[in-house]
């Protein structure tokens, strides 16, 4: 099934599509094959947020951020590791909703190979996936993705619907960043063991 979440998807508010994303499944069409997973963990990043990128204002590293609803914004922290966001509000906002963690759906030997892991153990297969830069790498997604829609008929990265919604949403505030850190803009998927961190 390669349906994909519509435009008009995106074009709700931030923090909606924070909370919505969980249960829908990241895909990436590569040349190595496709790899997939459910969504369990995001953050939303608003305008006048003072963690968000785009906080001061519209630089060549957040460029991205201000595109069009469902544009991929890919950057690169700590000097090594790649994040994926998914530019939501209007065009020119500059707001965001960071993917923290997936469950494994699909292309996992794929992923396993990318991130130099064994899936077949318990602990392997959580690894691959369970945090920003994890799911990053695990899907063979990188810079050259930047800027890149979701809903284009011809992207190779999209998000499928979600197909069930029989899980509680756990709200609270998010992790790894110095500033903001009182919000409660991090949504995960309650006693799912892929979230990052409890």
């Amino acid at each position: 099934m390669n349906t994909k979440l519509s435009p008009e998807f995106y074009e709700q508010d931030t923090m909606t599509i924070a909370r919505q994303l969980l249960g829908c499944e990241l895909v990436h069409e590569s040349p190595e094959g496709t790899t997939a997973g459910r969504i369990v963990e995001t953050e939303a990043y608003l305008t006048g947020d003072p963690a968000c990128h785009a906080y001061r204002r519209k630089t060549a590293r957040n460029a991205a951020m201000f595109g069009f609803p469902g544009t991929l914004y890919v950057y690169l922290i700590y000097g090594f590791y790649y994040c994926l966001n998914v530019v939501t509000g209007p065009e020119d906002v500059g707001e965001a909703v960071l993917i923290r963690a997936l469950e494994p759906t699909e292309g996992i030997d794929l992923m396993g190979q990318r991130r130099n892991l064994d899936p077949t153990t318990k602990t392997g297969l959580r690894e691959l996936t369970s945090g920003p830069g994890k799911l990053v790498i695990a899907l063979g997604i990188a810079r050259d993705h930047n800027f890149q829609s979701l809903s284009a008929a011809d992207s190779p990265i999209y998000i499928r619907p979600r197909q069930a919604d029989n899980f509680e949403t756990i709200t609270t505030t998010r992790i790894g960043i110095t500033q903001g850190i009182d919000l409660p803009y991090r949504f995960y998927v309650k006693g799912n063991r892929f979230v990052s961190k409890w």
